[in-house]
């Protein structure tokens, strides 16, 4: 008998106390409710069907954690919502932001030290980052232009692009230095959205977060170009042994 993991559900719950809350501080809008709650039960809904097929039976701690950020990145994106339509409390999104950035380079080390690494756990954290990237360059994008959409818009590009090239959709080999990437870039787009630092400074280390996410899939997709026609050649050798033969 599979076991039914109430993790998801607890997400949903704070979530909605954590909109609830937010609202009564800094009004949301109709717009950043709808955000906030798709977030919330679309992403724990397919949270709970990863779990599922996997036959999960423990959590674990380290997607707890991962959970717990989540749930913030849920809220950030009501806010981010709300505020194409109205103003909102910037101390309270950077409040917000500032956590789920730091919980994100706890959740891989407790996974390692728990030993609950896990497949699931990893795709679930990756996923994550994507959207918070997402969330936060749209929300810079009226202040320094649309094209740091591009930012937050490269690992959904790169899934696309899985969707049409099998190839693409190959296992990448480990690297630290996604991590590593993502999080400047996470760090880069507080520090726009704050309004704390001059505007050359913005554009500075907005540029060099997207360079650097430009640098970091392009040597993906260049392993994944390379893996496939070394698997193409090694294909080709062996029809040519076995015709000989």
């Amino acid at each position: 008998m599979q076991k039914v993991h109430l993790a998801p559900l607890w997400s949903v719950g704070a979530g909605v106390a954590g909109l609830i809350a937010i609202d009564r501080f800094s009004a949301l809008s109709v717009a950043g409710w709808c955000i906030g709650l798709a977030y919330l039960l679309v992403s724990n809904a397919l949270l709970a069907r990863g779990l599922r097929r996997r036959a999960t039976v423990r959590f674990g701690p380290a997607n707890a954690v991962t959970l717990a950020r989540s749930t913030l990145v849920g809220l950030i994106a009501a806010l981010v919502a709300t505020s194409f339509t109205g103003a909102i409390a910037v101390p309270l999104l950077i409040a917000l932001t500032v956590p789920a950035l730091a919980l994100d380079g706890i959740d891989g080390w407790v996974a390692r030290r728990t030993r609950t690494v896990s497949e699931l756990g990893g795709r679930f954290d990756m996923e994550v980052d994507a959207f918070l990237l997402l969330v936060l360059s749209a929300y810079v994008a009226p202040t320094l232009g649309w094209w740091t959409l591009t930012i937050g818009l490269l690992r959904y590009a790169f899934v696309a692009a899985g969707l049409v090239i099998p190839a693409m959709r190959a296992t990448l080999p480990y690297r630290y230095w996604r991590k590593v990437v993502t999080a400047v870039a996470g760090v880069a787009l507080t520090i726009v959205a704050s309004g704390i630092a001059p505007r050359e400074v913005d554009w500075l280390v907005t540029l060099i977060a997207l360079a650097l996410l430009l640098e970091s899939f392009g040597r993906d997709v260049v392993w994944l170009v390379r893996r496939r026609a070394e698997t193409a050649g090694a294909g080709a050798s062996g029809a040519i042994v076995t015709s000989t033969d």
